[in-house]
């Protein structure tokens, strides 16, 4: 486990990718929610997982919107303001153009669904051992 874990903080300055502290997660999550409702993203919903055993991030926030066009709308939107006030940049990026839009910034993941794909997929109940926060 140990050594799992110093090839991971290796890899981590490798590609200048540094965790983010607890206090700008919480910035960021303001942020992205507020880049969100700037695009009139609905149903936003954030998912607390600093508690659990091998999570995949420290936080998802899933919301909905109403066509591929708004769900780019709001892509666009969280990538800009995270970088112009806080100068962080994506990770990762999938589903240009799709009905799911994943955007990784390491410890935070957002999802961003159309109405009906969120229906089906059901994030919410999949992670249900996170903390939910609506908003």
């Amino acid at each position: 486990m140990y050594f799992k874990l110093n090839i991971l903080f290796l890899l981590l300055k490798l590609v200048k990718i540094t965790p983010i502290s607890s206090i700008q997660k919480n910035k960021n999550i303001n942020l992205i929610v507020e880049g969100i409702k700037d695009k009139k993203g609905s149903d936003i919903t954030i998912i607390d997982f600093d508690n659990i055993l091998n999570s995949p991030c420290s936080f998802f926030i899933i919301c909905s919107a109403n066509s591929p066009t708004q769900i780019n709308a709001i892509s666009t939107s969280i990538e800009k303001i995270l970088f112009e006030k806080m100068n962080l940049k994506l990770w990762k990026d999938e589903g240009k153009n799709t009905n799911w839009r994943l955007l990784d910034y390491f410890d935070i993941v957002i999802h961003i669904f159309h109405k009906e794909t969120r229906q089906k997929y059901k994030l919410e109940e999949l992670w249900g051992d996170g903390k939910t926060i609506n908003y």
